[in-house]
């Protein structure tokens, strides 16, 4: 033990002059970091990178590079970055991948034939046996069984008591098979709990199921605590029930009842590519496509692959993660505790109506409801950082959020970057009121640390995310300021594009000085209504949403108002924001419940074609010159 421990010492004295760090899938953590000899594990390179700091004579000078060589590194933990791996302006710690992917997934291997399926024993990750919500079979996303292939043939509630806490169903055939496994109690004691998804205006609720009984011609559904009481006390959103029917232009009709989904249960599992867990008999399942063999099959086993993290007083800085892929993340809540969404993908551990309503100030409307509010996990986090950057990275088969700079963090940069096959928001960024913390409460800490300020996000492709969540976004920004969203394309998205803001409120926050610009924003709205390419909340002096283009929304047949969608969006408390030349395919936009001092000018199919060629990704973005642009506009303090 004494010898390992002299060869890690003696590899740091010997790339004590070294400016760059390998890391290699067979590379050995005694080596000494060089290309010839790498490293095996990135926690060990940035505990190498620290001690070549922490030996210098005088402070470094030039960059210390962590190369991370072609391959995949799994992840038994999270990789912690502290404030001791900081770098300084004129020797940033850059970790570099070339062709790398960090992923916290497990391979499932042993796959054999069994009638339909193919059958699999659960991997063991740490010593343990997992559960996961996503599994990916040949590279490719898996279905968790579910009762419909097609979302637009999902049934619909036909109501609800909200005092006994059940759902009535249409006997459907899945429901009927459901009602039947869930007669047998032993069902239940073999079995983990099967999950109805639920429908809600502008989000989705994950429900499990805690008893299902045919009654008549209907089903009634109790569902587990605590997402039970939370579902049936919260008033927004809430399920439709008993809308009549809605006649399109075209001659449709639509049943605007909220609809519904079941999932997670064996008898589900009847169309190729589907999958299901049995936890309890420790077996996966499944169904192959026609003529698919399972070459390879990766369960996600961590909800977070790197956090990045100091204090107030101590953040991390100066910290630049480059060419990296991140990829097979997890969050097991909706398994555990279900999850009942208020807004954006942020679940509520309360939520309850108000009677009577709470008088609130400063031309403030009357809250009708309370919420406390957690935050989902997501794969990369960074909290109480400064200079903390991602460019040309991969964020890909996650199972949560991408990316969060969830509070703490000043400037700081995520460009170049593609989101893809997310379940839930593709980029996060500012505090979406803390869990103790009323949510509607204007957010003004005393401590303006705590405030994400000076974010950039640009350049970067975020596409085909919220796709499990789907009331979760492209882009999702809460209370930030001087954040700018820029030149980013942003489509296939179930609910809005972009969200900048939080709050619903007209009162002085710590909202301040943001910039939407040159996003395009196309094909959004797959799944969820109420929404738009770019949605505001709250009040947010010298904010400007400019030169935007937002075209080309999804008409979901199940959405709860065939008509509440919109290009552009300043929501509850909006205030002190100009929206100006926006390029949009038409004039549809909506200002509800607007504070003071909006400015709108010139948006709509009008706009000059300049807007639309200058929107979107730009080949060598210059990312300095971009800020510099648009801090010309900011005044120099806040009012």
């Amino acid at each position: 033990m004494k010898k390992i421990f002299l060869s890690i010492f003696l590899s740091f004295a010997i790339a004590a002059n070294a400016a760059d760090i390998y890391v290699a899938p067979n590379g050995d953590d005694t080596a000494d970091g060089s290309k010839a000899t790498p490293l095996k594990s990135l926690r060990i390179a940035l505990r190498q990178a620290r001690e070549m700091r922490r030996l210098a004579d005088t402070p470094l000078a030039e960059p210390v590079n962590i190369h991370i060589l072609s391959g995949t590194y799994n992840l038994h933990e999270p990789l912690y970055v502290r404030p001791e791996d900081s770098g300084t302006p004129l020797s940033p710690t850059v970790i570099i991948g070339h062709d790398a992917s960090l992923s916290g997934g497990v391979s499932v291997t042993g796959w054999r034939k069994e009638g339909k399926c193919y059958v699999a024993d659960t991997p063991v990750f740490n010593g343990n046996l997992i559960d996961f919500r996503q599994l990916y079979v040949n590279g490719v996303k898996a279905v968790r069984a579910r009762d419909v292939a097609v979302f637009d043939d999902m049934a619909h509630i036909l109501s609800l008591d909200k005092k006994k806490q059940v759902f009535y169903l249409p006997l459907t055939k899945a429901v009927r098979s459901l009602a039947q496994a869930y007669a047998d109690r032993r069902y239940i004691m073999k079995h983990t709990p099967a999950e109805m998804v639920l429908h809600e205006m502008w989000c989705v609720a994950v429900l499990r199921i805690k008893d299902i009984k045919i009654q008549g011609d209907s089903a009634a559904v109790t569902v587990h605590q605590p997402e039970s009481t939370i579902q049936f006390e919260h008033p927004w959103p809430s399920p439709m029930v008993n809308t009549k029917p809605y006649v399109t232009e075209d001659g449709r009709t639509l049943n605007l009842n909220s609809a519904f989904y079941l999932t997670n249960h064996p008898a589900l599992l009847d169309h190729p590519g589907e999958w299901y867990h049995d936890v309890r008999a420790h077996k996966i399942y499944y169904y192959p496509r026609k003529g698919e063999k399972i070459m390879s099959a990766v369960a996600p086993a961590l909800e977070s692959l790197v956090i990045v993290e100091g204090t107030a007083d101590r953040p991390v800085h100066d910290i630049c993660f480059r060419n990296l892929s991140f990829t097979h993340s997890t969050w097991m809540r909706p398994s555990t505790d279900g999850h009942v969404p208020l807004q954006a993908g942020m679940f509520m551990y309360e939520g309850y109506k108000l009677r009577p309503a709470m008088v609130r100030p400063d031309r403030n409307h009357k809250l009708d409801n309370q919420g406390f509010l957690g935050r989902p996990a997501s794969a990369v986090t960074v909290r109480y950082a400064a200079d903390v950057s991602f460019d040309k990275c991969r964020f890909t088969q996650l199972g949560s959020s991408g990316i969060d700079y969830a509070e703490g963090t000043s400037r700081g940069c995520i460009s170049n970057s593609l989101f893809t096959d997310i379940a839930g928001n593709g980029i996060v960024a500012g505090t979406f009121s803390p869990a103790a913390y009323e949510t509607h409460l204007p957010y003004m800490p005393s401590d303006r640390r705590v405030i994400c300020d000076g974010l950039v996000i640009a350049n970067n492709t975020v596409h085909n995310v919220a796709t499990e969540d789907w009331g979760t976004l492209g882009i999702c920004c809460g209370v930030v300021s001087n954040c700018i969203i820029a030149h980013n394309e942003i489509y296939d998205v179930s609910y809005s594009a972009i969200n900048l803001g939080w709050g619903w409120t007209q009162s002085v926050n710590a909202m301040y000085g943001n910039e939407v610009y040159r996003n395009y924003i196309h094909h959004y709205a797959r799944h969820e209504y109420d929404c738009a390419g770019i949605y505001t909340l709250s009040a947010q002096p010298k904010t400007f949403i400019t030169e935007n283009v937002v075209e080309k929304i999804y008409h979901p047949t199940y959405a709860h108002d065939p008509n509440h969608w919109f290009y552009l969006y300043c929501d509850e408390g909006s205030s002190f924001i100009t929206v100006k030349d926006n390029w949009t395919e038409g004039e549809k936009f909506l200002q509800n419940a607007n504070g003071p001092c909006n400015t709108w000018e010139n948006n709509g199919p009008q706009v000059h074609d300049s807007i639309r060629a200058n929107a979107g990704i730009r080949p060598n973005l210059d990312i300095t010159n971009l800020r510099k642009q648009i801090q010309t506009r900011k005044p120099k303090k806040q009012p």
